[in-house]
Protein backbone atom coordinates (compact mmCIF):
# COMPACT_ATOMS: atom_id res chain seq x y z
CA UNK A 1 0.00 0.00 0.00
CA UNK A 2 1.44 3.17 -0.71
CA UNK A 3 0.53 6.80 0.39
CA UNK A 4 0.71 10.03 -0.99
CA UNK A 5 1.90 12.90 1.06
CA UNK A 6 0.37 16.48 0.39
CA UNK A 7 1.72 18.84 2.86
CA UNK A 8 3.44 22.14 2.01
CA UNK A 9 7.14 22.02 1.58
CA UNK A 10 8.73 25.60 1.64
CA UNK A 11 11.89 26.08 -0.04
CA UNK A 12 13.74 29.13 -0.92
CA UNK A 13 14.10 29.82 -4.56
CA UNK A 14 17.51 28.42 -5.49
CA UNK A 15 18.18 32.25 -7.70
CA UNK A 16 16.26 35.16 -8.78
CA UNK A 17 16.95 37.34 -11.82
CA UNK A 18 16.29 41.09 -11.44
CA UNK A 19 16.08 43.61 -14.42
CA UNK A 20 17.87 46.14 -14.27
CA UNK A 21 20.93 48.14 -16.13
CA UNK A 22 23.03 51.56 -16.33
CA UNK A 23 25.71 48.74 -14.12
CA UNK A 24 23.76 48.76 -11.47
CA UNK A 25 23.33 45.37 -9.02
CA UNK A 26 22.11 44.99 -5.63
CA UNK A 27 25.49 44.96 -3.72
CA UNK A 28 24.14 42.54 -0.86
CA UNK A 29 22.69 39.70 -3.31
CA UNK A 30 23.96 40.25 -6.43
CA UNK A 31 25.93 36.99 -7.19
CA UNK A 32 29.97 37.86 -7.68
CA UNK A 33 31.28 35.94 -10.14
CA UNK A 34 34.78 36.83 -11.13
CA UNK A 35 37.04 40.12 -11.60
CA UNK A 36 37.88 42.83 -14.39
CA UNK A 37 41.68 43.13 -15.28
CA UNK A 38 41.65 46.26 -13.11
CA UNK A 39 40.36 43.77 -9.67
CA UNK A 40 36.80 45.80 -10.12
CA UNK A 41 34.31 43.03 -9.02
CA UNK A 42 31.97 41.79 -12.06
CA UNK A 43 28.37 39.81 -11.57
CA UNK A 44 26.61 37.41 -12.86
CA UNK A 45 24.21 38.99 -15.52
CA UNK A 46 22.28 38.11 -18.54
CA UNK A 47 20.82 40.01 -21.83
CA UNK A 48 18.42 39.65 -24.77
CA UNK A 49 20.38 39.40 -27.90
CA UNK A 50 18.72 38.18 -31.37
CA UNK A 51 15.72 35.83 -29.50
CA UNK A 52 18.25 34.17 -27.35
CA UNK A 53 18.55 34.89 -23.30
CA UNK A 54 22.28 34.70 -22.93
CA UNK A 55 24.43 34.91 -19.81
CA UNK A 56 27.01 37.21 -19.06
CA UNK A 57 29.19 39.45 -17.00
CA UNK A 58 27.51 42.77 -15.43
CA UNK A 59 30.62 45.43 -15.41
CA UNK A 60 29.56 48.20 -12.92
CA UNK A 61 31.77 51.11 -13.45
CA UNK A 62 31.40 50.41 -17.57
CA UNK A 63 27.29 50.38 -16.67
CA UNK A 64 26.32 47.08 -18.61
CA UNK A 65 26.37 43.72 -18.90
CA UNK A 66 28.83 42.10 -21.84
CA UNK A 67 27.48 39.00 -23.57
CA UNK A 68 29.24 37.18 -26.35
CA UNK A 69 27.14 36.18 -29.60
CA UNK A 70 28.45 35.45 -33.18
CA UNK A 71 31.84 35.41 -32.74
CA UNK A 72 31.87 39.31 -30.86
CA UNK A 73 30.92 40.99 -27.43
CA UNK A 74 27.58 42.97 -27.18
CA UNK A 75 27.33 45.31 -24.72
CA UNK A 76 23.87 45.72 -23.49
CA UNK A 77 22.56 48.37 -20.66
CA UNK A 78 19.38 46.62 -20.00
CA UNK A 79 19.99 43.45 -18.32
CA UNK A 80 19.11 41.04 -15.74
CA UNK A 81 21.46 40.39 -12.59
CA UNK A 82 21.24 36.90 -10.66
CA UNK A 83 20.89 37.17 -6.97
CA UNK A 84 20.97 34.29 -4.41
CA UNK A 85 18.54 34.62 -1.57
CA UNK A 86 20.75 32.36 0.79
CA UNK A 87 21.39 29.14 -1.35
CA UNK A 88 24.94 28.34 -1.42
CA UNK A 89 26.47 28.52 -4.69
CA UNK A 90 29.20 26.97 -6.06
CA UNK A 91 32.45 27.20 -9.27
CA UNK A 92 32.97 23.28 -10.40
CA UNK A 93 35.40 22.69 -12.98
CA UNK A 94 33.84 21.04 -16.44
CA UNK A 95 34.69 20.67 -20.14
CA UNK A 96 33.57 20.02 -23.61
CA UNK A 97 29.82 20.90 -22.61
CA UNK A 98 29.62 18.70 -20.16
CA UNK A 99 27.70 20.07 -16.51
CA UNK A 100 28.41 19.26 -13.30
CA UNK A 101 25.49 18.28 -11.47
CA UNK A 102 23.62 20.99 -10.00
CA UNK A 103 24.45 23.69 -12.91
CA UNK A 104 22.23 26.55 -13.13
CA UNK A 105 20.13 26.97 -16.03
CA UNK A 106 20.80 31.02 -17.07
CA UNK A 107 19.55 31.50 -20.78
CA UNK A 108 18.25 29.97 -23.85
CA UNK A 109 18.99 29.64 -27.00
CA UNK A 110 15.77 30.67 -30.14
CA UNK A 111 15.68 27.40 -30.41
CA UNK A 112 15.14 26.34 -27.09
CA UNK A 113 18.89 25.07 -26.15
CA UNK A 114 19.60 25.89 -22.42
CA UNK A 115 22.28 27.97 -21.60
CA UNK A 116 24.35 27.80 -18.46
CA UNK A 117 26.96 30.03 -16.35
CA UNK A 118 30.37 29.54 -16.99
CA UNK A 119 33.57 31.12 -16.14
CA UNK A 120 37.48 31.18 -17.30
CA UNK A 121 40.81 32.81 -16.06
CA UNK A 122 41.52 35.27 -19.31
CA UNK A 123 44.46 38.10 -19.60
CA UNK A 124 44.24 38.51 -15.97
CA UNK A 125 40.78 38.26 -15.52
CA UNK A 126 38.02 35.69 -14.17
CA UNK A 127 35.41 36.56 -16.82
CA UNK A 128 31.50 35.38 -17.14
CA UNK A 129 29.82 33.82 -20.13
CA UNK A 130 27.74 31.45 -21.51
CA UNK A 131 28.31 27.36 -21.52
CA UNK A 132 26.82 25.97 -25.01
CA UNK A 133 26.34 22.49 -24.50
CA UNK A 134 26.02 21.42 -28.29
CA UNK A 135 28.69 23.63 -28.87
CA UNK A 136 31.32 21.64 -26.38
CA UNK A 137 32.68 24.50 -25.09
CA UNK A 138 31.98 28.27 -22.48
CA UNK A 139 32.00 31.45 -24.95
CA UNK A 140 33.16 34.55 -22.95
CA UNK A 141 32.76 38.22 -23.72
CA UNK A 142 36.08 40.42 -24.12
CA UNK A 143 38.05 42.77 -25.97
CA UNK A 144 35.19 43.34 -28.54
CA UNK A 145 35.19 39.31 -29.61
CA UNK A 146 33.50 36.13 -28.70
CA UNK A 147 36.77 33.76 -27.13
CA UNK A 148 35.80 30.14 -26.80
CA UNK A 149 37.43 27.83 -24.27
CA UNK A 150 36.88 24.12 -23.79
CA UNK A 151 37.81 24.03 -19.87
CA UNK A 152 35.67 26.12 -17.63
CA UNK A 153 34.09 26.15 -14.29
CA UNK A 154 30.16 26.44 -14.07
CA UNK A 155 27.98 28.18 -11.25
CA UNK A 156 26.23 25.46 -9.49
CA UNK A 157 23.85 24.83 -6.70
CA UNK A 158 25.25 23.67 -3.51
CA UNK A 159 22.31 22.97 -1.42
CA UNK A 160 18.77 24.89 -1.21
CA UNK A 161 17.81 25.44 2.11
CA UNK A 162 14.44 25.24 3.66
CA UNK A 163 12.92 28.50 4.40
Amino acid sequence: MSECYHGQTNYRPVAQWITTGGGWVPSDSAIQGGYDINGEVIYVGRALHEGDVVPGKVVASHGCCYISYGGREHRKEEYQALISPGCELVWLPASDGELPSGALQAGVTEDGEVLYIGRHEHEGSSTIGKVHPSHGCLYIPFGGEEIRYNDYEVLCVKNVPLS
